[in-house]
């Protein structure tokens, strides 16, 4: 009836997939996260006076290196208080460990959220676990982004010839949007949407219709066999042994009785039997 709410079920005892997709995508996005947090590869500098042609430093948030193309050994740990103690840097090292912090804040409400076990997930407790897990994906593109905008322009101790960006943006880039997407995608569940189809629903009132519009199954009617003893006028063959007898035109050999057979041999013999 109009102005009365619709009864939902869900048509199986599965786990939603909005649930599945944003569970898988957001540990994803947390471990390129964490790797482009603690990674001292934010840029790379080449091509540095005074140093063999071969050696390069790679800066990050938390650590400085210096490497070479012929060692595969870096030496970390250098100090430089002009690049650590850029604006950016410092807005770096808070937003990425915040997002970690938040990321796992997100997963850990998930799990109860979830809940396999049940008949229904509790959809305000995921659709929360999502806005989290989105929220600490744009932490971590928002320093990631403003590092490679001004990444040429980011001051230093070390003379720099050369800057190129660092593969830790990249990771961080794909974690970020990995946790943004997996989020997203959660917070669908806290409206019903598409038909019931995010959550996996139908209508009760659309399933009973469906349910009564479908034929009716006839079961098969067996017939029990008959014990009568067939006779031959039921025979599905159309003549008989006689009548193909009778058909040919030159006289059949008749076949010897049974225990006329002589096994004995009176007559001459043939040179074979000498």
């Amino acid at each position: 009836m109009p102005g009365q709410s619709s009864k939902w079920m869900r048509v199986n005892m599965r786990t939603p997939g909005i649930l599945i997709f944003g569970l898988v995508m957001a540990p994803c996005g947390w471990v390129l996260d964490l790797t482009a947090t603690v990674a001292p590869n934010w840029r790379t500098l080449s091509n540095i006076p005074n140093t063999p042609s071969s050696q390069f430093i790679e800066q990050g948030i938390w650590d400085i290196c210096i490497a070479s193309t012929v060692s595969q050994s870096p030496t970390c740990g250098q100090q430089d208080t002009a690049y650590f103690g850029n604006q950016i840097v410092k807005a770096g090292q808070g937003l990425m460990v915040a997002s970690l912090l938040v990321t796992l804040l997100g997963l850990a409400v998930a799990i109860p959220g979830v809940r396999c076990w049940t008949n229904n997930p509790n959809w305000v407790l995921s659709g929360f676990s999502g806005l989290l897990i989105f929220l600490s994906g744009v932490m971590a593109i928002i320093p990631l982004s403003w590092y490679s905008y001004s990444y040429t322009n980011i001051s230093t101790a070390s003379p720099q010839t050369s800057v190129a960006v660092g593969y830790c943006i990249y990771l961080g880039f794909i974690g970020g949007i990995f946790e943004v997407v997996g989020g997203f995608v959660m917070l669908i569940g806290f409206c019903r949407c598409c038909g019931g189809r995010n959550r996996g629903e139908r209508r009760v009132e659309d399933i009973r219709a469906r349910f009564n519009q479908q034929p009716a199954q006839t079961r098969p009617t067996y017939v029990p066999r008959s014990n009568r003893p067939r006779s031959s006028a039921s025979s599905s063959v159309p003549y008989s042994r006689d009548d193909m007898d009778d058909d040919v035109s030159f006289p059949r050999a008749k076949s010897p009785a049974a225990g006329s057979v002589n096994t004995s041999y009176a007559g001459k013999p043939y040179d074979a039997d000498l």
